[in-house]
């Protein structure tokens, strides 16, 4: 069964996202990837995948006890349901500054495993200043962080997960909106 998790945008939730963040029309729209100066690898496109449900870690950052690790493999598409943009609302101001994040420690983990990408349903794995310098560290590593999903709550308890991820083929921007549709077997 196929499972679209990419975030559906209405004229009224760009509206709100380009009143919050300036880069919303150029590539940082909806559900995207933050490109880094890197080319993303069409091996990238079908990954296996799991999705850990962390909707009850929002007072504190998302570390690796709060997973089980041992369920991460290298070349894997990793994602993270926080519950966050079903409840506070893709492009308003609270969505972009107050999302989860993941602790420095766990996204360490997931590079040193070789994820290849890390979904999150919130604007990012870090917040503000340590927005960027944590997407670059993942490029550089050769691992997409791919925002903004959603509905991933049903997967959490799914088996084998196969994720279909299919960037625009957009040059010269910053990110790349992308379809994400995540294939239960």
């Amino acid at each position: 069964m196929k499972h679209d998790v990419t975030l559906k945008v209405t004229p009224a939730m760009a509206r709100d996202a380009q009143g919050n963040e300036k880069k919303a029309l150029y590539g940082h729209l909806g559900t995207h990837f933050d490109v880094m100066d890197k080319e993303f690898p069409l091996s990238y496109t079908e990954l296996p995948g799991i999705v850990f449900d962390v909707e009850k870690t929002r007072d504190r950052e998302i570390s690796p006890a709060d997973i089980d690790v041992s369920r991460i493999h290298e070349g894997m598409f990793v994602a993270f349901h926080t519950g966050f943009a079903e409840d506070k609302g893709y492009g308003t101001k609270e969505y972009k500054t107050l999302h989860p994040v993941l602790s420095y420690e766990l996204l360490d983990l997931l590079l040193e495993k070789g994820v290849r990408i890390i979904g999150i349903d919130a604007a990012g794995v870090r917040r503000g200043p340590e927005h960027t310098p944590a997407d670059q560290k993942a490029a550089d590593h050769g691992t997409f962080i791919v925002e903004n999903l959603c509905s991933l709550k049903p997967l959490a308890s799914a088996g084998e997960i196969l994720f279909h991820t299919y960037p625009m083929n957009f040059t010269g921007l910053t990110g790349l909106p992308c379809r994400v549709i995540a294939e239960t077997v």
